[in-house]
Parts: C-alpha cells; sequence; structure tokens
C-alpha cells in the first residue's frame, strides 16, 4: 500500500527533465518544482527523467541536485531519486563505513525487502562498489554479530507461501530451548532466522508464542544493552511484521528529543512506493496520531514539503 501519488497525465521525461534545468536557472533554485515533479514519480518515470536529463545536457541530475541543494531536503531528494536498489546498495555501503557505520541499517535492508530486491540491491552493489556487500559486512563486523548478519544478506529466500507445520513446531521448540539456554548465538537459532522464509518464520513464531506464552521478541530482551540482540529482534521484526519494525523507528526517530532525520528520511524515501501507507495505519493505531501530522510537527521548509508529499499530502 503506497503514499506516493502519481498524476493522471504525466508530461514526458523531455519535459520533465526541462523543467527541473529551469528549476536550476536563475538566482534561486525552484525548490517548490523540484517536489511537484520528483516526489510525484514512481521508480521507472524518475530512471527515465535521469537518464533523458544526462542525454539532453550531458550532465547527471544527481549531481545537479546535489550542487542546488542542502541540508535534509537534499539528503531526501537524493535519496527517492535513485532507483530503490541503487539505494539500498548506497545505504547499505554507507552504513559499512567506520564513521557512518550501522548494523542496524544492514538488518534492515536484509529482513524487510523481499528476496528479489535484496537480490538487486546487491546486484547494484556490486557495479557500484566493485565488491559485495557480504564481503564489506564480513569486514567490518565480527563475533556473534558477523556471525548473524553475514548469513542474513547473504541468502535468498524462497518467497512462496507454503508452510510445513511439523518444522514449524519442531524449530520453535528449539527456538525455545535455546533461548532457556541463553544460547542465542546458537548456529540453529541463527539459521533458522536467516534462512526460512518469512511465511515459514512466522508459522514457527506463532506456534512459539501459543506453545509457550510469550512472543519471542519479549523472551529476547534480557539485555537492552547487547548489539546483538538488539539486532536480532530488529531482524526477527523486520522478516515478520515490517510494519511493527518501520513504527517503531519512526517513533523513535519522531518522539525523541530532537527528531533523527536520518531514520525519518530512510523510511519515507524507502517506503512511499511500497507499504507507507500500512506502515501509517500501524504508526496511529500505536500513537493515536496520524503520522503526516507527526511530520508535519516535527519538521518544517521543503524538507517537510517533500516528505508530506511522498506520504501524498501536498497540502
Amino acid at each position: 500500500m503506497a503514499t506516493l501519488k502519481i498524476p493522471s497525465h504525466v508530461p514526458s521525461p523531455s519535459e520533465d527533465s526541462e523543467q527541473l534545468r529551469g528549476a536550476f536557472q536563475g538566482w534561486g533554485t525552484n525548490e517548490g518544482l523540484i517536489i511537484s515533479i520528483l516526489a510525484h514519480r514512481n521508480a521507472a518515470q524518475r530512471k527515465s527523467i535521469r537518464e533523458t536529463y544526462t542525454q539532453t545536457h550531458g550532465e547527471d541530475l544527481l549531481k545537479d541536485l546535489d550542487k542546488e541543494l542542502s541540508s535534509d531536503f537534499e539528503k531526501a531528494v537524493l535519496l527517492w531519486t535513485l532507483d530503490p536498489a541503487e539505494r539500498d546498495a548506497f545505504l547499505a555501503n554507507q552504513a559499512t563505513k567506520m564513521l557512518t557505520s550501522n548494523n542496524s541499517i544492514i538488518v534492515e535492508i536484509a529482513s524487510t525487502r523481499s528476496p528479489l530486491e535484496l537480490l538487486k540491491a546487491k546486484q547494484a552493489y556490486q557495479v557500484r562498489f566493485k565488491k559485495s556487500l557480504e564481503e564489506d559486512v564480513a569486514y567490518h563486523t565480527s563475533g556473534d554479530i558477523r556471525k548473524l548478519l553475514v548469513p542474513l544478506v547473504g541468502i535468498h529466500r524462497y518467497e512462496g507461501d507454503e508452510v510445513n507445520m511439523t518444522l514449524a513446531k519442531s524449530e520453535a521448540k528449539l527456538l525455545h530451548e535455546k533461548i532457556a539456554d541463553k544460547a542465542y548465538n546458537h548456529d540453529d537459532l541463527i539459521r533458522i532466522v536467516t534462512t526460512r522464509s518469512k511465511a515459514q518464520l512466522n508459522a514457527t513464531l506463532n506456534h512459539y508464542n501459543n506453545e509457550f506464552g510469550n512472543v519471542i521478541d519479549k523472551d529476547l530482551e534480557t539485555d537492552s544493552d547487547d548489539e546483538y540482540l538488539k539486532l536480532l529482534r530488529a531482524a526477527i521484526k523486520g522478516l515478520t511484521y515490517p510494519e511493527k519494525y518501520f513504527e517503531e523507528l519512526l517513533r523513535l526517530a519522531i518522539n525523541k528529543m530532537g527528531t533523527d532525520e536520518n531514520a525519518l528520511t530512510r523510511v519515507v524515501t524507502t517506503r512511499a512506493e511500497v507499504d507507507l501507507q500500512r506502515i501509517a495505519e500501524e504508526y496511529q493505531r500505536r500513537n493515536s496520531v496520524p503520522l503526516d501530522r507527526a511530520i508535519d510537527k516535527d519538521t518544517s521548509g521543503d524538507y517537510q514539503k517533500i516528505l508530506l508529499a511522498l506520504m501524498g499530502h501536498d497540502e
């Protein structure tokens, strides 16, 4: 359930390209025009605009946007304009760098994308950075975190809906035994989380809850400061209830003292074409406040305008 709104009549890529070029001319940048175009085009249309822009003007649209814009608005526009696979590759690469490293973003990409989306992101990563995502994740992590993250990004999960209930019951029992023994890094526990299809994992965790009287998240909250356990819980939530994962991320980004613009930008730009409507519904259910109203209250200027436009609320 996407929030992206595309007009009934979409100008040609040539028209959009010329309009964007015009937005950069003169004494000041026309930010409103940039938003009115890019925030109302899907991934295929944005790609065509970029290609036409290069063919017509001999320059990269992203580089021109980078020169003309600034701050959080610039970050949002650049992330949004990227092809989804390129965007995930860029975010993943940033997450492995020393100064911007963030293992939770690696978990987010690996667990909330479909198997095909993750595969395309890894292919884009190889094209852009001339190495594999698995290689960088392995190099920049160690111990239990490496043990979890490398197979999480490396696997190509089965995407079907078929479920083996006998297997679900046996693996729910196995998970419970390992967690009861505090063997959170056991090979079997990691294998189940990192390799099972999302449908199979959901069935296993539903049986875990029904059989042992507690959701697995609660049983894994033994140490709130343990990064490995945080990442393990995030992976499980991302794989099974992505809308709840993103709702929590947004709640923390918006409700803390000072907005976490990086997280807010990442969620809106990566989910506007996917399931941002469902995430917004979960946010309102959990917080009794519409997500667009929370964003409106917590942001300002052109940054606010593009986020609201991507949510389908240009007003």
